[in-house]
């Protein structure tokens, strides 16, 4: 899946064209201090698409994640997603951070999954997934929870429904918010290494759900280790060290035969 840049002209604004990507990255920086964790990510995501972020610990990864989903706040550049300037808004030639209210309306569209799965202990499976709607969307209580029974079942666990979450394994918990994820209705789902805290013997499960959920046109951007799934499910790869994106391509092509040093070298390490 081919996906080009807008010019940079394209995102002085609050607000892109109609039919640009459903996310879009243009020199977005981050620091922590003296420290440069982003420096410069220029990145384009169509609707639908399924890109796999790939990397060395401390390149940037998770933080770019968490900038798409304002759990950071970007030091420079522009982050859009579905059209609109994300934390900002523009007046003349100033920017001014949104408030919170604003931020979390902009968040209502973009689903995030967690390496830690983050569930709330005193609550059952379905309890945890119709939280969200209840008490942000506002749906009824029935209502969101015929849906998440539904969304459980999606999943692999309609007999897991009044289960806690330490009643479950640690894949099951994570397909939970998986689900839970899913009853926010998102247009974007992130996923910052979700198999990385499970045991080798439960990551294909939920492997297996997110692949079903590519499957159906969800779009997704997944920092993962898993080299196979970016390589098959994944439309593209971008390799991220030290800040930057390396090398960005097709999955085969980048998996296959990388073109940067670094890429290879991250790659064969990786599987060995």
């Amino acid at each position: 899946m081919e996906t080009s840049l807008p010019p940079v002209g394209a995102v002085d604004a609050d607000h892109l064209a109609p039919g640009a990507p459903l996310v879009l990255a243009r020199n977005v920086q981050k620091h922590f201090g003296a420290v440069k964790v982003l420096k410069g990510i220029d990145l384009a995501v169509q609707k639908g698409e399924v890109l796999c972020i790939i990397g060395p610990s401390g390149s940037g990864k998770s933080t770019f994640l968490r900038c798409i989903n304002q759990l950071e706040r970007i030091d420079g550049g522009a982050l859009f997603v579905s059209g609109e300037r994300v934390g900002f808004r523009q007046v003349g030639n100033q920017l001014h951070e949104l408030d919170d209210k604003a931020i979390a309306r902009q968040r209502r569209s973009i689903g995030m999954v967690f390496q830690r799965f983050n569930l709330f202990p005193h609550l059952t499976a379905t309890q945890n997934i119709i939280e969200g709607p209840v008490q942000v969307l506002k749906q009824p209580a029935a209502q969101a929870r015929e849906r998440a029974h539904a969304l459980l079942e999606r999943v692999g666990l309609a007999d897991k429904r009044d289960a806690y979450p330490s009643q479950l394994s640690g894949g099951q918990q994570q397909r939970v918010a998986i689900a839970r994820s899913l009853a926010m209705q998102p247009e974007l789902l992130l996923f910052d290494e979700p198999t990385s805290a499970l045991d080798p013997e439960l990551v294909a499960e939920v492997l297996l759900v997110m692949r079903d959920l590519a499957l159906t046109g969800m779009t997704m951007i997944v920092v993962t280790h898993e080299l196979g799934f970016a390589r098959d499910v994944g439309h593209r790869v971008a390799f991220m060290d030290q800040g930057q994106i390396v090398e960005l391509g097709p999955s085969q092509a980048i998996l296959t035969e990388p073109k940067e040093a670094r890429t290879r070298a991250f790659i064969k390490a990786v599987r060995h």
